[in-house]
């Protein structure tokens, strides 16, 4: 089995009890519910990628943003028929200021390969099941409790 390390940084916008989540078109958590961000590119600071990514993703200018948490996870799926383990290691940056609204639909283009849109779901009526292994480990940090 393949083994590859993934790098990313990872937006968390809460209001209300209500966090920020895009719906994946493509990846391992293709279905799934996931914090907006993405891969590091070449030459980027994790700031920078997570800046790049919240304007491809949600459509939205970060102002104002804080890291809270590094963390990691591992997890299994089928690339091109072929299993792989992918060791997903994020920055997780709380959103405390953005400008314009977040786009409830996006078009899946060149520069954004995997989010559907985004809007903000009750934290309270997530279940694990619908959310993406990144998700479920910054929720947890915030100190959320989910089903």
């Amino acid at each position: 089995m393949e083994k590859i390390s993934h790098l990313g940084s990872y937006g968390v916008i809460i209001k209300n009890n209500k966090v920020v989540l895009i719906k994946k078109a493509n990846g391992p958590y293709k279905g799934k519910l996931d914090l907006p961000g993405g891969t590091i590119e070449f030459g980027e600071t994790p700031e920078q990628t997570l800046l790049r990514e919240m304007k491809e993703e949600v459509g939205i200018d970060v102002k104002k943003c804080s890291l809270f948490d590094g963390n990691s996870t591992i997890i299994e799926w089928v690339h091109r028929g072929e299993p792989q383990q992918i060791h997903h290691i994020c920055f997780f940056y709380k959103i405390e200021e953005y400008n314009n609204e977040i786009k409830k639909e996006i078009e899946v283009t060149e520069n954004n390969d995997d989010s559907l849109g985004a809007e903000f779901y009750d934290i309270h009526q997530l279940k694990k099941s619908d959310l993406s292994s990144i998700t479920i480990l910054a929720l947890k940090q915030l100190g959320y409790k989910l089903d």
